[in-house]
């Protein structure tokens, strides 16, 4: 087929998917096939488009179910399961290592891991051991996280639109505060909000990973030994090379 025929059918298949994703019911089933079927949409990634402007174009990659799909697609690995089971049998090991921590970095994870050690929630354990592992690696995981009461707020706003890649945890007025529990976490793209109602940070972690690899873009670069973490140790990938950091953990 001519070029220019495969760019007309890949367009008429773009749009028959955005068509499908618009649907008040939609049919999960078909929008996999169709997202495989438009694979070929990498091309327009690798040119490193603006993302409210692939937002707008591939909205379907833009799901909590999608992300781990394109995922599969690119690696051939499960994104969340992988990740948060590698997570969960590498918590005890990693929790020595970081309770062996001195110094001001050691009092910060004590104080993160008493808030783990009063709370019987997965996630909020979880949360800690990521945050405790930033902390360990000399990374400061709320370089990327950001937490607000009201992110209807004109600062949680600005902020948000000022955003290249953020995490927002959304504290109600009438929560408890210091459990670890959020209303909301939502992930933020070039200003763009692109996925909210994540239930825990360490999820909102794993969607931003997936999503790194879906877009085609940088680890930040404040968390760097952080997210080889994520990816040479929990993910496995391209894992024969640490860094000295890393290797501390292995």
């Amino acid at each position: 087929m001519p070029s220019g025929e495969k760019r007309e059918s890949m367009e008429a298949k773009r749009v028959a998917l955005l068509t499908e994703v618009k649907k008040k019911k939609k049919d999960e089933a078909e929008i996999k096939k169709m997202m495989q079927h438009t694979f070929s949409r990498r091309q327009e990634v690798l040119q490193e488009p603006a993302i409210a402007e692939f937002v707008d174009r591939w909205p379907a990659l833009f799901d909590i179910c999608e992300i781990n799909f394109e995922f599969m697609r690119l690696t051939t690995v499960p994104l969340t399961s992988k990740f948060l089971g590698e997570l969960d049998c590498h918590s005890g090991k990693l929790i020595e290592i970081f309770n062996a921590k001195g110094g001001a970095a050691g009092r910060k994870i004590s104080a993160i891991m008493a808030q783990m050690n009063n709370n019987e929630d997965v996630n909020v354990r979880r949360d800690c051991v990521m945050s405790c592992l930033s902390i360990y690696l000399n990374e400061d995981l709320d370089t990327l996280v950001k937490e607000y009461v009201d992110i209807e707020s004109r600062e949680a706003e600005e902020d948000m639109a000022g955003k290249t890649m953020g995490i927002y945890k959304v504290q109600s007025e009438d929560h408890g505060q210091g459990d670890g529990r959020f209303t909301d976490v939502r992930v933020v793209l070039e200003g763009v909000e692109v996925l909210h109602n994540l239930q825990s940070v360490t999820h909102a972690c794993v969607m931003l990973y997936g999503l790194i690899y879906a877009l085609n873009l940088n680890y930040p670069k404040s968390l760097k030994c952080t997210f080889e973490v994520y990816q040479k140790i929990l993910m496995d990938l391209d894992s024969t090379k640490l860094s000295p950091k890393v290797q501390t953990l292995d």
